[in-house]
């Protein structure tokens, strides 16, 4: 469920009609909901309990400092993977021990400054990084918090692109070789072992892989106790789906991933953390853009917008669906056909959707990409010279601009010439 409905035949995001931001921020732009943001926060939150948890929203899917607030202010932690996203929860008022810091290649700088300015965890994915983490404790003084990523080698049943848990993956270290990994961890000066850690990958639609994966974490759990580690945290990462397409089965609730992870380790006694990042964000933001033109070629017509792949690369990258509808309802019986959706940026791949069946639209109509919360702006760049696009967080009846868009003065001063220029 989301909160971007129409009312009165013109597309809102809760009480405020997107042709009135369109007005005041020119297109294209993302529109994220508060109250998707809260109901789908809350649904996890509800769902773990009463099992002692911490619902940790994964930054990736969505990084604007204004978001991270509003979550953080609901009692969410943040899951990083960078120093930067670490900084921008803290800026968003995050206290370091809500959060966790995960990714494969964790700079010293980057663990210095997370120890320094205070840290849940370090999701560990290799020996190597383990024992630089480990030097860096050692250095500023300090006990440095750790649970290592294990791979289970489980199909998440997943697009290639985002699985994370088959042992061809880059990610964590085999769940066969664990036993001897949190040996080491033990012997190693500045680390305390606080838990394990695993994730799969994203947008799964089933549970059958996670419920597989814990399953081997709860036996993971029971023989790293036998060796006498002192496992009270089990962190599950995140990846549950969202529907994209309206049309598409609706992957499980948060409440059913939640039942099934009391059924397989409820019994340990642990915290559990997990890392939502899409089933949060994804559905409490929308893309808008604006037809630029109507094109009539051979065998097909084109809908050309002003939003292109460096804006939403999902489609080019992921051969992602979104659903497009128009910011203006369309009648019931009104007529419609086939488009090829595209946007301006000079490549075949900046594509949309092709042969769309969508009402008939005109130059200047406002259309609406739904879904476009996660990975959308944070996936954005500046190719084709093509400023990044605002961003705006609506209230109730209110909404405030987030992220200006930059001039094109701006962009290009950037750049800077070197001295013989």
């Amino acid at each position: 469920m989301d909160h971007f409905l129409y009312s009165g035949g013109v597309l809102h995001a809760e009480g405020v009609a997107i042709p009135e931001i369109a007005a005041a921020v020119g297109t294209p732009f993302y529109v994220y909901s508060t109250a998707t943001l809260t109901r789908h926060f809350t649904l996890f939150t509800e769902a773990l309990s009463p099992l002692p948890h911490l619902v940790c929203f994964a930054i990736k899917s969505l990084s604007n400092v204004a978001v991270l607030k509003t979550l953080g202010d609901l009692g969410a932690g943040m899951d990083v993977v960078s120093i930067g996203e670490y900084l921008r929860a803290r800026a968003a008022g995050v206290p370091g021990g809500r959060i966790v810091f995960s990714g494969v290649g964790k700079t010293r700088e980057e663990i210095r400054i997370a120890l320094e300015g205070g840290i849940r965890q370090f999701n560990v994915e290799s020996e190597p990084e383990m024992r630089a983490i480990s030097e860096v404790a050692v250095s500023l003084g300090v006990i440095a918090p750790v649970a290592v990523r294990v791979n289970p080698d489980v199909d998440a049943r997943t697009h290639a692109k985002i699985a994370t848990g088959k042992s061809e993956n880059k990610f964590g270290i085999p769940i066969a070789r664990a036993r001897e990994v949190y040996a080491e961890a033990a012997r190693l000066p500045g680390l305390e072992i606080v838990g394990i850690d695993v994730h799969i990958g994203s947008q799964l639609t089933d549970l059958a892989p996670f419920e597989a994966a814990f399953a081997k974490v709860a036996e993971l759990t029971g023989a790293l106790r036998a060796d006498g580690h002192d496992i009270r945290r089990l962190d599950l990462g995140g990846g549950l789906g969202i529907p994209y397409s309206r049309s598409n089965e609706a992957p499980p609730l948060p409440v059913e991933y939640g039942a099934m992870v009391k059924r397989r380790l409820g019994h340990l006694g642990c915290e559990i953390e997990i890392e939502p990042g899409r089933l949060i964000s994804g559905n409490s933001g929308i893309l808008v853009s604006k037809v630029i033109y109507v094109k009539n070629g051979e065998g097909r017509d084109f809908l050309i917008l002003d939003a292109a792949m460096n804006d939403l690369v999902r489609p080019s990258m992921y051969d992602a669906h979104h659903d497009i509808i128009p910011v203006i309802e369309s009648a019931p019986a009104a007529p419609s056909q086939p488009f090829d959706v595209v946007g301006p940026v000079c490549e075949t791949g900046d594509t949309f959707a092709k042969a769309r069946e969508l009402p008939l639209l005109a130059a200047d109509d406002l259309v609406a990409f739904r879904s476009a919360g996660a990975y959308g702006a944070v996936m954005a760049s500046e190719y084709n010279s093509r400023p990044l696009i605002p961003e705006v967080l609506v209230k109730g009846d209110q909404f405030a601009i987030i992220r200006e868009r930059p001039t094109y003065e701006e962009m290009i001063a950037r750049d800077k010439l070197p001295p013989w220029a």
